[in-house]
């Protein structure tokens, strides 16, 4: 039975879910689970992981014991040495959130078993045949939160526990009061804790609520037109072609902006641009010659989401010039 009265809970819009029906989507707790569960789906023997990927990933797929290979990616991130067998799953990353649909759906062509990691995507299409996995947390304020779309991706669910995210998500409202130092940053580190701590778990209620709340129209007009900002200031010093896989409905999460300077990094956090070098691990596992060493040593992730607009990108840039003007 539905309760009534007492105090008034969080108030919240509701329908509005980008993600939503039952039939082929999946609601999980994290990324990294979603991926195992799309793997479990496609009853593969094994998973290929491109090198340059997300640590916890490959961790948390150790953890159930999956069976991983790997593959290099040239500097336009194409694979180069991925040859799976007709019962092996293949992991295609969008990178950044920069690769079109189309790129997407070309990459999966040629295999079975494809899984596409939209976790720095969450607005790039599913690419029908395949599982595509989505993070919400990197789009939108929420504690945690994970899709899956593809066919029957809703199997297996009633079988994991039930996630409750309250207890922790409070660094979401500290984040308002204190910033994200300090307080807001230890609480955020409580949470990050419990999402390592956990397995597979249904997407919590209050994620649930939030999400089926959220402004997705601005959250991609801002983030569109954010990168276009960055892509005018940036593009010209960029080591990268951040948007050779870009189509005009792309919806990215960050720039990914790559500059060989190890000092650049500081100079963003002491201007308070909170945004680190991603996957610091592969520079202590790969050779220096390769691409994912370089990118990983390099590539700083600039932000662009829905909270900014020109001149927060302009600010960042400004700090970016001046370090570059003053190194030795």
């Amino acid at each position: 039975m539905k309760e009534i009265g007492s105090f008034i809970e969080l108030e919240l819009p509701k329908g509005q879910e980008w993600y939503g029906g039952d039939k082929g989507v999946a609601r999980l707790n994290t990324g990294r689970a979603a991926i195992w569960h799309a793997f479990r789906l496609t009853g593969a023997s094994a998973i290929w992981l491109p090198y340059y990927q997300c640590e916890t990933v490959r961790q948390f797929l150790q953890r159930k014991h999956c069976e991983i290979k790997y593959y290099h990616q040239d500097r336009d991130f194409n694979p180069i040495d991925l040859t799976p067998s007709g019962d092996e799953a293949v992991l295609f990353v969008n990178y950044f959130g920069v690769m079109s649909f189309s790129r997407m759906e070309t990459l999966a062509q040629p295999f079975c078993n494809v899984i596409i990691d939209n976790c720095q995507a969450f607005f790039c299409p599913p690419v029908p045949g395949t599982y595509s996995v989505y993070s919400a947390r990197k789009f939108h304020g929420v504690a945690d939160g994970a899709y899956v779309i593809g066919p029957e991706a809703e199997r297996f669910v009633d079988e994991y526990p039930q996630s409750y995210s309250s207890d922790t998500a409070v660094f979401l409202l500290k984040r308002i009061e204190y910033g994200c130092e300090g307080a807001g940053y230890e609480s955020r580190t409580i949470n990050e804790d419990r999402i390592d701590s956990e397995d597979i778990m249904k997407m919590s209620y209050l994620t649930h609520a939030m999400l089926d709340g959220a402004d997705y129209q601005k959250n991609r007009a801002k983030r569109k037109e954010n990168y276009r900002t960055a892509c005018d200031l940036f593009d010209g010093i960029n080591l990268i072609k951040p948007s050779c896989h870009l189509a005009g409905d792309t919806i990215p999460m960050v720039y990914p902006l790559v500059i060989e300077d190890e000092n650049l990094h500081q100079c963003l956090l002491k201007a308070k641009h909170f945004q680190g070098h991603w996957w610091n691990y592969i520079t202590k596992e790969m050779p220096e010659s390769t691409f994912e060493y370089w990118l990983s040593k390099y590539l700083i992730p600039i932000t662009i989401d829905q909270r900014y607009g020109e001149s927060e990108i302009r600010y960042v840039h400004s700090v970016v010039e001046c370090a570059l003007k003053h190194r030795i």
